[in-house]
């Protein structure tokens, strides 16, 4: 039987890699995109997920936990994040983004799914609970740029 300190390690490592996901994504996507706006922003998210990665190794090896790697191989996020790279070789701005918002989808549903557990107490579950609200605030404003693109 797993111990409740292996059980959040687990869930943060998920985020760890959902993160990795998220930089890999927001990265490639800053390099192929034309447009400046959407460069600064995807520079941001992938900063915003270097930070918050970083946040949740700390809690990793704070329970004596292994820290994960990669990104993931399967999966709903990585097939988010292959629609992104394939949106920017079109480089249409509004598919661009519908691509990114269905990756911050996934994203939040993953941090639903942690936040919903009962294995993330104290300090871990205020770190997720305020990353998952500020990728829900990436989230909504990717959303109103593509609601608004032509």
């Amino acid at each position: 039987m797993e111990t409740t300190e292996k059980k959040s390690v687990k869930l943060l490592n998920a985020l760890v890699v959902i993160n990795n996901d998220r930089i890999e994504g927001y990265e490639r996507a800053a390099k192929e995109t034309e447009d400046g706006d959407l460069k600064n922003i995807f520079t941001s998210m992938a900063n915003e997920s270097h930070k918050y990665k970083a946040e949740l190794l700390a809690q990793v090896i704070g329970l004596d936990g292994e820290p994960a790697e990669g990104t993931t191989n399967s999966g709903k996020i990585f097939r988010a994040w292959m629609d992104v790279k394939a949106a920017l070789t079109g480089k249409d701005r509004k598919a661009i983004l519908s691509s990114c918002e269905f990756g911050e989808d996934a994203a939040l549903e993953v941090y639903n799914e942690a936040l919903e557990s009962d294995e993330l107490t104290g300090e871990a579950r205020t770190i997720v609970t305020a990353q998952k609200e500020s990728i829900l605030r990436s989230h909504n404003a990717i959303k109103a740029m593509r609601d608004s693109a032509k």
